[in-house]
């Protein structure tokens, strides 16, 4: 690479930051800027939850380095020897004459920065709906240190307002416990039918909902907002939906982003069928001189194989790596995305990656889908919790095509095996030879996504037919005759129970002795707490000649309708 040449990168945060850093790591000698139009250059956004919850004290703390140092224009300068132009607004690039024509935002005065290699990292910005009211002194938006700040600084304290949260997305989801945390009484309206839209099945939502519940969170679902109110000051009131007004001191709107592409438009270059900015495998956009990453570009889905925007923090970074590498002469890909997510609501912790049943439903594989609830270690020690895995898997392929994992227990390690299993294209029946680290206290012997690869391979070779409890739910709603068998405790069953006329209870100790109380004419359905026993109570009855028998997934801890509970 040429000892002169000049690499320009625009926008900071996460991708262009860490482009820039890593070209000068690999050549120092190179000259490289950074354009920024605001003020901050480098910050943990993901962070800004935190920082509205008080759990982050100082906003600096999102811009520091692990050692405390804060990543400014001086520490880029003085320790990365990067030159940083914040508060510059870029105008317009000439692609033929490689000059970049930018302005002070401070000054006014004209900038024109010649590059030979320009990396765009020029992120995304919210969505605004198309609703009266959302400038209105009190609404926010989240994306930037500043809007944290606004939240935090603008409303006086927090504690015993009201806020109502357009959108339970990710940030909706997030910024819900800072909000709770901070002593406020919070509503979320959400358009769908579930949290995290389509991020999630029902089964997997159903405890979300439910923990939003426990922690006295309003959740709207099917429900739009069609209007912000403000006072005669210009403050917000409330929020108007088609079920009437709701009071609110504080909005905030999270209601998803969308790529920044006005100077990829202008310039000419490829936009994607996703609406983000087209690159190939090393981050190279339809112009060899300029590459792009970050929240701005479209990746590639793992598992289809075609694009998706699912804009990330920690993708962004990977995308700064590989579009330094390649500037530097290294050959480095970007193989594409899981849509791996993980969440933190309360005491529930979420993740999911790849697709959910519904995707791969829409995209038309033939699956089979598992449910596994089960403590996260050994179910003898008093700090074992329940987490829940759901699997998707194609039939013919035996390939994981996504995971979702919930529960106040340990969901992240499962996600990253669950993670690797699918970016390696191994067979989820491999997971069960995977020589996981075991001890009591950290999982138990047969670690929770074994267990789950097991039960999938069991029905994929025939051995655990299953209906899914949405499943079951449906046949009751149509009025099939079959038989709900309850194979649990008494004692359970006065704890917590599904009431429907079809149900039977017969504890699985019992049922050798009770079959004749079952007819082999009726379709019986077994379940348990989780599907252990009901799997065992299937396994009996058509080893007693029984043909017409499936057992419920997942059991009633997976149960996500109405069911009595007597605490």
């Amino acid at each position: 690479m040429n000892k002169k040449q000049k690499i320009v990168v625009i926008g900071g945060v996460a991708c262009g930051p860490k482009a820039a850093a890593r070209i000068k790591r690999l050549h120092p000698e190179t000259d490289v800027t950074i354009i920024e139009k605001g003020e901050l250059l480098s910050y943990a956004g993901c962070g800004l939850p935190f920082y509205i919850s008080g759990e982050v004290k100082n906003h600096n703390e999102l811009m520091a380095t692990p050692t405390g140092v804060v990543r400014d224009t001086h520490f880029f300068k003085m320790v990365k020897d990067i030159n940083v132009k914040n508060h510059t607004l870029v105008k317009s690039v000439d692609r033929e004459k490689k000059m970049i024509h930018a302005i002070c935002l401070d000054t006014g005065d004209a900038i024109d920065l010649p590059y030979d290699k320009l990396v765009l990292a020029v992120g995304s910005k919210y969505q605004v709906p198309p609703i009266e009211g959302t400038d209105l002194k009190g609404v926010h938006f989240l994306q930037t240190v500043e809007d944290a700040r606004k939240i935090r600084n603008e409303n006086g304290p927090l504690t015993g307002k009201k806020a109502v949260i357009i959108g339970a997305g990710l940030i909706g989801i997030e910024v819900t416990e800072a909000f709770k945390k901070q002593g406020m009484t919070i509503t979320i309206i959400e358009r769908l039918d579930r949290v995290m839209g389509e991020l999630l099945d029902p089964e997997l939502a159903y405890h979300a909902h439910n923990e939003l519940a426990v922690n006295d969170i309003s959740l709207r679902l099917n429900e739009s907002v069609i209007k912000i109110n403000g006072n005669d000051r210009g403050n917000v009131k409330s929020v108007t939906t088609a079920k009437g007004d709701i009071a609110a001191d504080i909005v905030l709107i999270a209601v998803g982003v969308k790529p920044n592409i006005r100077l990829a438009k202008e310039m000419g270059l490829d936009i994607g069928e996703t609406g983000a900015i087209k690159t190939d495998t090393h981050m190279c956009t339809s112009d060899p001189s300029i590459y792009a990453g970050g929240d701005c570009v479209e990746n590639i889905n793992r598992v289809t194989g075609k694009p998706i925007y699912a804009p990330m923090g920690s993708t962004a970074n990977k995308h700064g790596r590989v579009i330094a590498d390649n500037i530097c002469g290294i050959k480095s890909e970007f193989k594409g995305v899981l849509g791996t997510t993980i969440v933190k609501l309360f005491n529930l912790n979420i993740a999911r990656t790849g697709l959910t049943e519904t995707a791969a439903k829409h995209a038309g594989y033939d699956y089979i889908t598992v449910l596994n609830p089960a403590p996260d270690k050994a179910h003898f020690l008093s700090d074992a919790k329940m987490i829940i895995i759901k699997f998707v898997v194609d039939k013919q392929s035996r390939k994981l095509l996504g995971a979702q994992i919930t529960g106040p227990g340990d969901v992240a390690k499962r996600m990253e095996v669950a993670v690797a299993n699918i970016t390696s294209g191994a067979m989820v029946t491999d997971i069960s030879q995977y020589d996981l680290a075991y001890a009591p206290p950290f999982s138990p012997a047969m670690d929770n996504i074994i267990t789950t690869a097991n039960i999938a391979e069991n029905k994929l070779n025939g051995l655990g037919m299953t209906y899914t409890p949405i499943e079951v739910k449906e046949k009751m709603t149509n009025g099939d005759d079959f038989i709900f068998l309850d194979v649990r405790s008494p004692e359970e069953f006065e704890h917590m129970r599904i009431e429907d006329t079809r149900l039977k209870l017969i504890p699985l100790g019992k049922l050798r002795r009770s079959l004749n109380d079952l007819p082999k004419n009726k379709e019986i359905i077994p379940f348990c707490k989780i599907s252990l026993r009901g799997y065992e109570a299937a396994r009996i009855l058509e080893g007693e000649g029984y043909k017409n028998v499936k057992f419920m997934d997942g059991g009633i801890v997976c149960w996500p309708f109405e069911k009595i509970v007597n605490r």
